[in-house]
């Protein structure tokens, strides 16, 4: 299972997205997330350019510096092929609570996170 995320970067930096998903799920389990567990739910950058490579490495590599044992591989983006309707929507229709997912401040700059 894998999400698409379009990103304007005039906006936001492809740094700062990363950071959110290495924020927003645990980059340390193998092979699930929470209580879902399979290859399906391992956690994975894709990448489009050579500069997202080495953003996600380099931000791995900070999370692992600082005694993480990070299991997120990096990977060359593949075609996306969205999941049927009846998978879309899956946080509205679960009444906007969280399933296995929650934020973990990892990367603190400052005041400001992220």
């Amino acid at each position: 299972e894998a999400v698409e995320v379009l990103f304007d970067p005039k906006i936001t930096s492809y740094e700062r997205v990363t950071k959110w998903f290495l924020e927003i799920h645990d980059p340390t389990q193998q092979d699930g997330q929470g209580p879902d567990i399979g290859q399906q739910y391992r956690s994975v950058i894709y990448y489009l350019t050579y500069e997202q490579q080495e953003t996600a490495e380099r931000l791995l590599a900070q999370l692992k510096k600082m005694g993480y044992p990070v299991v997120t591989a990096v990977r060359a983006a593949a075609p996306f092929y969205p999941a049927e309707t009846y998978h879309q929507g899956y946080y509205a229709k679960g009444h906007g609570e969280p399933y296995c997912h929650w934020r973990v401040e990892r990367f603190v700059l400052g005041k400001n996170t992220l």
